[in-house]
């Protein structure tokens, strides 16, 4: 029998919506919404499939032979016909699709109409080089328009694409394309971060060396000085978008056919090829994005994450395009040349919806509030959290320094596997720090033991969704076995999250970290981000992540590894005051029995903690794959 532990982090505080926002929120009674949802899933998903176009309508909602499940049975769609031609055709034709902006505050606009000229030119020029239906397209590009507008050609032709981060290494790169056997891999001669140009060209060409399959290389020449016509292997993205056909008509797509392959950030060792298909993931991200951020047809929409991770597939590209939604899309680093440069663009294009991650806002809090004090963020109605828990310290500072006390925050729950949000904050009832808050429409989740049993509220266990949901992922690229573990490592045909949460009597869920990090002390499981969250609100830490070492008497120790606020020295004083602030905060149990000051922690490019590299180097064991390690 395993233990039971209650959770430690007490969230007691309420957040309500201003009445404004409550008033012109897409669904105003989650409640009932939620209830009519669960009693006739199909019912409702198809009622939201409506509101999007269809070569050909479904026969059947959904297939569900478990583990593997199809959406929209017999529907036929292009995802791109929905992002483009509708609006196009609806009088969105000059409406600004995307505002880019890179370190240099260079900035460039496409309109929908520009931007479907640009898909069809670069879809027609893929076409040119034998690329078709069903073949792999690998990605390996700056957060820029041509690198949407390549997602978007393969999407258009029906080819499988598979963006890789452009801050990955060879070997990373590498991996993924022999793995997705890319047929063109699509890259540009350089991205820009903190003033440097990053060689992304050489470093694609290292990847790529010996691998036969791959036929081509698609080179966006940046300034136009690399590409002499001398390698045969490389073709121009320029000449390919001047020399093709601005009309390309949209390949007929079944709701199942792959849309891409996406390997996942690899914290947890060789990255999966996680496939999403066309459909339930066109129709889950279009929802998801109308509802959750109460995206409205004037709204400036920032998303600040990057193309190569899913928030960047569903909340960049999709989900925002198939809301004909404008969007701000930028490179390079958050802070860089000072940590006023995205509180700069939010005032000058009055952005209304702004969705990041809790590392950037916990970067910021480094920096001190004086520099968003400087900006009129006052255009700012939606705040969103995405890629972690968010604890309630930094939720508080993004409340109050971001949004000024008059925003609504959505902290939403979800993973490249689920394609959507799962759990999350919707604008219209109450907001809890810290907790991600209620399962979005249709989606039913459960904490469970080890056996599935459920457990009762404010209960530490395992998340896992007790049915399927339109944009899960369908299989791992090559390794059906790996996706089926998603759905039988815990008993009752429920898809196992890899996270720990809890619940509490009002139904808002507090996600506390990933299953293989939880730390047992004596019999008692506790989340990493319970600990986290207390040592990040003592007033001089910026930053913490949080390890279990073994122990002989209490099974585990924990080890705090702190990040300390500028300007504050560290000592033995204030390691003893931290856990002084831990004790209050959780209890005796929670305290660190060791705490380490840090320059920095080990993260994956999309800002997660990699806790088990400070696992493996503190206990000196093989670290495993890092391909996805920022550092």
């Amino acid at each position: 029998m395993e233990e039971r532990s209650e959770v430690l982090l007490k969230v007691e505080d309420k957040y309500y919506p201003p009445k404004h926002i409550v008033e012109r929120a897409w669904v105003k009674d989650y409640e009932s919404l939620y209830q009519e949802s669960i009693k006739d899933r199909e019912g409702f998903g198809a009622k939201v499939a409506e509101e999007l176009h269809w070569f050909k309508k479904w026969d059947k909602v959904l297939d569900w032979q478990f583990p593997y499940a199809q959406w929209f049975v017999g529907a036929q769609t292009n995802i791109t016909y929905n992002c483009l031609d509708r609006h196009v055709l609806n009088g969105r034709r000059n409406k600004v699709a995307y505002i880019w902006l890179d370190e240099d505050n260079n900035e460039q606009k496409i309109t929908y109409g520009e931007l479907l000229e640009l898909v069809n030119r670069i879809a027609n020029g893929l076409k040119s080089l034998g690329v078709k239906k069903g073949d792999r397209v690998s990605i390996y590009m700056p957060n820029s328009i041509p690198a949407i507008a390549c997602m978007l050609a393969c999407a258009r032709i029906g080819a499988i694409h598979s963006v890789v981060f452009a801050g990955f290494s060879e070997g990373a790169l590498r991996t993924r394309i022999e793995d997705a056997k890319a047929k063109v891999l699509i890259t540009a001669t350089y991205t820009k971060r903190r003033g440097k140009k990053i060689d992304l060209l050489a470093t694609a060409q290292r990847a790529i060396d010996g691998l036969s399959f791959v036929e081509k290389v698609v080179v966006w020449d940046r300034d136009g000085d690399v590409l002499n016509g001398e390698n045969p292997l490389l073709v121009s993205l320029d000449k390919l978008i001047k020399e093709s056909s601005p009309v390309c008509e949209p390949e007929v797509m079944d709701a199942e056919d792959p849309l891409f392959i996406l390997y996942t950030s690899g914290t947890t060792g060789k990255p999966k090829g996680v496939l999403h298909t066309t459909g339930g993931y066109m129709v889950e991200t279009y929802y998801t994005t109308k509802v959750v951020f109460d995206a409205h047809e004037d709204d400036i929409y920032w998303c600040t994450a990057d193309i190569g991770w899913i928030t960047g597939h569903s909340y960049i590209v999709y989900g925002p395009l198939a809301n004909g939604l404008t969007s701000l899309v930028v490179e390079g680093a958050p802070d860089y040349p000072n940590p006023g440069r995205w509180w700069s663009y939010v005032e000058r294009y009055r952005v209304n919806i702004f969705y990041t991650a809790p590392t950037a806002i916990r970067m910021f809090m480094r920096f001190g509030e004086e520099w968003p004090a400087k900006y009129d963020l006052s255009s700012l109605r939606i705040l969103g959290s995405v890629g972690e828990p968010i604890n309630p310290e930094a939720w508080e500072w993004y409340y109050k320094h971001i949004g000024r006390e008059r925003c609504v925050i959505v902290d939403t729950w979800w993973q490249t596997e689920t394609g959507a949000h799962m759990i999350t904050t919707i604008p219209s009832y109450p907001a809890k720090p810290g907790k991600a808050g209620k399962p979005f429409f249709t989606i039913e989740p459960a904490v469970v033991d080890s056996q599935g049993n459920p457990l009762p509220p404010n209960t530490v266990g395992n998340l896992v969704i007790k049915s399927p949901w339109p944009s899960m992922l369908r299989t791992c690229w090559g390794e059906p076995e790996r996706y089926e573990k998603y759905w039988t490592t815990i008993p009752g045909q429920v898809y196992f999250t890899g996270d720990l949460a809890t619940y509490d009597e009002e139904g808002y869920i507090m996600i506390l970290g990933r299953a293989d990090d939880v730390l047992n002390v004596a019999g008692h499981r506790i989340g990493t981000m319970e600990v986290e969250s207390a040592l990040v609100d003592h007033p001089a830490v910026a930053e913490a992540a949080v390890i279990g070492k073994p122990h002989e008497i209490k099974g585990e120790s924990i080890k705090a590894f702190v990040i300390l606020k500028k300007g504050v020295e560290p000592s033995d004083r204030l390691k003893e005051d931290i856990k002084q602030h831990v004790r209050q905060v959780l209890g005796a149990i929670a305290v660190p029995d060791e705490i380490e000051f840090v320059e920095k922690l080990p993260k994956t490019r999309s800002g997660k903690i990699m806790r088990r590299v400070l696992k493996a180097q503190e206990l000196g064991l093989p670290v495993g794959d890092v391909s996805t390690l920022e550092d």
